[in-house]
């Protein structure tokens, strides 16, 4: 076993494969972009060494560097995580010329599997199942479009040596094939520095079910159970779990065994996932294969009771598989739901910035979180940075059977809480208390099919407005006690924190604003803690704020119920969270005057951080409200902003190659 290995990554992944490294006493040295200076990855390896800047191509995927870095740190081994250099053969290569150890497959490997055409073409010749595709050298423009028509629509185009989403369109009829091949071929420059795409035949109802692969330097192969991946958006995974739900022991065994073909008929070593496409019959088809660790392995290390990061470490070291594929025993049933920093409502666009109160799941049996973010529920900030994947947290759970680790994962996502950035905590405790989830009618469009009933109801109901009455007299309560502190005077009834009076029982009223529409509550109480509230005709609520956690936290008891409740108040903007759900409103205060400011002239703004990669207009320009305007790329994806109305184009203050902050101006209209 090795000594001390280096890890070339950062966040979730490096701070997991450090987690495994102390429990088995190997020594680790992280590395570290000027962004991530104060990152959890850091705090946790015995060594650090600072390697670049916050942009990737100048820190973490700077492959010299890095190996200087091992080097110089007597590191014997270097382990790459995922994405970044996880999958770049010359990276293999250049350890090993370095006298160093990859913690993965051989280049050869990672170049057989690493375009996707190469891959299928070796994989017809091992006689793994294909579907119906195009993946030649010949990328014209011309031929692609000819290969599309000829293998009929829908088609999928994807980037061959991508992964991830990224570069991948479906195109359903002829109209749009050259737009598209267009699109995806940027898309894949930018992320793998590689245009070429592949076409195939889009299966309507497919699923998406991997195999986990382990090889070993003696030939020995075996797999370790399945996981299906079909629940997505963006085509990236959002839920995984393992085993495949609704397949036959024999549909299972053949799809294990065509992994292990696919993995032996390239020489692989170490951890690999050969990913297919499922059909409605139970015919599968070879996908890919990733060369490296996975992002949902850990539902696969649930159900096995293996760990796959020590079983890496120890093949890499030259020892042989401990276990063969007879004595590989599933056990129960597992979940892992990805938690990212994005709005769903708004087409799961990727956020980046501060978090200020974080707090996961805890206090569960079988619960595991990975992460490379601390709780903070201080007001201690925490960062997503724009220059890499917004992935906060997974948040995995196991159970003796799907329904009770569905349970599990539904309970732990509704008792974890965000504030401070936008983020899928609620879509996904939506989507987890799916009937057609828990009942599994599943396949890779659940999301698109099921979205409107996924996304947060707009609706407020009495019990939310109670809550958010709650939440504004918790805050004066708040208030109330620390001016009480600063006068330092408890005799005097003036600095009373239940608000004396010596006339008859207070009443007032609140207002809120959800969106265009109002809602009044009428409050009655002799004191701050104690509360009758009245909507409208309805009968009174009892309010009770029974439990103060922290400035962010309160238990409330509310008509005989305990609501555990996470807000945050910015210019009387309330964010609640409670019972999975996040509702946002305004608290009109007429101690406060700042009213949201409104653009009247409707100027397109930026939705958030990034690179102006294409602009589609010219001043004077008539555009029409949903036209395309200008793709933006951030967090490894591009990002397209539409005309919010029919306008003329006035001034474009965005070029080709910009950074951009989110709220700039990037297109003024001109005046009706």
């Amino acid at each position: 076993m090795f000594n001390k290995i280096l890890i070339a990554n950062r966040g979730e992944i490096a701070c997991r494969i450090i987690r495994t490294c102390n429990e088995i006493g190997v020594k680790t040295v992280a590395v570290y972009s000027d962004a991530d200076i104060d990152a959890l990855h850091v705090e946790m390896a015995d060594e650090a060494y600072l390697i670049g800047t916050a942009k990737p191509s100048e820190s973490y995927l700077k492959s010299d560097v890095i190996i200087e870095v091992a080097l110089k740190s007597g590191a014997e081994a270097i382990h790459p995580g995922y994405g970044f250099l996880s999958e770049n053969a010359k990276f293999a290569d250049d350890i090993q010329k370095a006298g160093l150890i990859f913690i993965g497959p051989d280049s050869s490997s990672i170049k057989a599997m690493g375009g996707k055409s190469e891959a299928k073409i070796l994989m017809e010749e091992a006689n793994v199942p294909l579907v119906k595709g195009y993946h030649g050298e010949d990328q014209s423009i011309e031929l692609l479009k000819e290969k599309a028509i000829e293998i009929g629509f829908p088609v999928l185009i994807k980037a061959s040596a991508g992964g991830g989403g990224k570069g991948m369109r479906i195109v359903n009829e002829g109209d749009d094939v050259e737009q598209e091949i267009n699109a995806a071929t940027r898309e894949a420059i930018s992320s793998f520095g590689d245009g070429k795409l592949l076409i195939e035949k889009y299966l309507t109802k497919p699923r998406h079910v991997e195999v986990q692969v382990f090889a070993d330097n003696f030939g020995n192969t075996i797999y370790l159970a399945d996981r299906d991946c079909s629940v997505q958006r963006r085509h990236q995974k959002v839920i995984e779990e393992a085993p495949a739900p609704n397949i036959s022991d024999k549909t299972r065994k053949e799809m294990g065994e065509a992994a292990v073909a696919a993995a032996k008929s390239i020489g692989y070593k170490g951890a690999g996932t050969v990913e297919f496409l499922l059909d409605i019959d139970e015919s599968f088809y070879f996908m890919e294969m990733n060369t490296r660790l996975q992002v949902e392995h850990p539902v696969t290390e649930m159900v096995t009771g293996v760990d796959l990061v020590e079983l890496q470490l120890l093949t890499a070291s030259g020892e042989e598989l401990p276990i063969n594929q007879n004595e590989v025993e599933i056990s129960g049933h597992a979940f892992e739901a990805r938690i990212y920093a994005e709005d769903p409502d708004d087409n799961f666009l990727p956020a980046a910035g501060n978090i200020k109160y974080l707090r996961f799941a805890d206090g569960f049996d079988d619960v595991r979180i990975d992460t490379g973010i601390r709780e903070t529920t201080d007001g201690n900030i925490e960062t997503v940075s724009i220059h890499y994947d917004p992935m906060i947290a997974k948040l995995i759970t196991w159970g003796a059977s799907r329904e009770e680790s569905l349970l599990k994962l539904n309970k732990a996502l509704a008792d974890t809480k965000i504030i401070g950035i936008k983020n899928n905590i609620s879509f996904l405790y939506k989507l987890s208390s799916n009937q057609n989830f828990i009942n599994f009618d599943v396949d890779t469009k659940f999301i698109e099919n099921n979205l409107e009933d996924l996304l947060d109801n707009k609706e407020i109901s009495n019990i939310d407005l109670s809550i958010a009455s709650a939440v504004v007299q918790n805050l004066r309560l708040e208030s109330l006690i620390k001016d009480q502190e600063m006068a330092n005077d408890d005799t005097s009834p003036w600095n009373l924190s239940n608000r004396w009076r010596n006339n008859l029982t207070r009443e007032e009223n609140l207002e809120f604003r959800i969106g265009e529409d109002s809602k009044n509550v009428i409050l009655s109480y002799d004191d701050l803690e104690d509360v009758e509230v009245r909507i409208g005709d309805s009968d009174s609520i009892s309010v009770n704020l029974s439990y103060y956690i922290d400035s962010f936290s309160a238990e409330f008891e509310i008509a005989d119920n305990i609501y555990d409740v996470t807000y945050m108040n910015e210019n009387n903007n309330l964010t609640l969270i409670y019972e999975g759900r996040k509702i946002e409103l305004y608290w009109n205060n007429p101690l406060n005057d700042n009213a949201d400011d409104v653009d009247a002239t409707h100027n397109l703004t930026a939705p958030m951080p990034g690179s102006v990669v294409s602009v589609n207009i010219k001043t004077g320009d008539k555009v029409i409200k949903g036209q395309p305007l200008i793709i933006i790329e951030a967090m490894k994806m591009e990002h397209t902003i539409s005309s919010p109305i029919d306008g003329v184009i006035d001034r474009i203050a965005a070029n080709i190659g910009d950074q951009v902050d989110d709220s700039l101006v990037l297109v003024y209209f001109a005046e009706a």
